[in-house]
């Protein structure tokens, strides 16, 4: 890569902050419509792998504090402790449970374990995804 892609640069700031932003819409409207934490990984890694192609891949892990391989296991974790529990209150393996909470300046919101299962399968996909893409690509994690 050219010493001097202002053009790439900037750009790219641009076009990861929308991955971002249309990355937390898929995942959160994934409840009631298509997308989810799968699809949600999915668009998070592409950031990430944007941003690692475009600038310095050693200067962009320095300035995220995240490790990715860590991320791969807290997600399946996270995901496998959400199916799990239900089990030990004498309900189906993967029972959801939901709730309205009301928020004094929000309102009421409806929340559900099936959150806290996506949100385990993001954190999964984007870890594995971002570790084996640097992993191709020769740096380390």
């Amino acid at each position: 890569m050219k010493e001097n892609d202002v053009v790439l640069k900037t750009i790219t700031k641009l076009v990861v902050f929308i991955l971002l932003t249309f990355g937390f819409y898929v995942f959160f409207a994934g409840h009631n419509n298509p997308g989810g934490g799968f699809i949600g990984g999915l668009i998070f890694s592409s950031a990430f792998i944007l941003m690692f192609l475009a600038f310095n891949v050693s200067d962009v892990l320095e300035s995220l504090p995240i490790d990715f391989k860590a991320l791969m296991g807290i997600g399946s974790l996270m995901s496998v402790i959400t199916a799990i529990a239900p089990t030990f209150f004498g309900q189906p393996f993967l029972s959801q449970y939901d709730a309205t909470i009301a928020i004094p300046l929000f309102g009421s919101i409806h929340v559900t374990t099936v959150t806290a299962f996506e949100l385990g399968i993001l954190l999964s996909v984007v870890g594995v995804i971002v570790t084996v893409m640097l992993a191709l690509s020769g740096e380390q994690t």
